[in-house]
């Protein structure tokens, strides 16, 4: 699957479509942007049941400030509409991968139960 353009028109309806949706937070003068480029197209290749968006921070700057993007690339990962991972800097081909498989086993749901469960999530509340 191609990656898809993700912009402040689209952003909401994306993360509201379901599943696992990897986010690649980049700019075009970008040098690691463009070199986790060509690595992030040939996992999305890999993939066909997952969304994989690139949101230029040149173009959406509202969008990036919102989500607080202080550096790129920043890449996350959303299922289900859950924040799962965020993390700035470029990912080697077999972690990004790993982390996709990752991202599809999650039983979401699950997981919010467990963590709720535990006393320092709920200190937290």
């Amino acid at each position: 699957m191609a990656t898809t353009e993700i912009t402040s028109e689209n952003f909401e309806s994306t993360v509201k479509s379901g599943g696992v949706l990897l986010l690649d937070w980049w700019a075009p003068w970008c040098g690691p942007c463009r070199a986790f480029g060509p690595i992030y197209q040939r996992v999305a290749a890999k993939y066909p049941d997952v969304t994989f968006g690139k949101v230029n921070t040149e173009e959406q700057p509202e969008l990036a400030s919102e989500f607080g993007i202080s550096a790129i690339p920043t890449l996350m990962v959303i299922k289900d509409g859950t924040l799962l991972f965020r993390q700035a800097g470029m990912l080697p081909e077999a972690a990004l991968v790993n982390l996709v498989e990752q991202a599809k086993k999650l039983d979401v749901t699950e997981a919010k139960r467990k963590a709720s469960q535990h006393p320092e999530t709920r200190a937290a509340e």
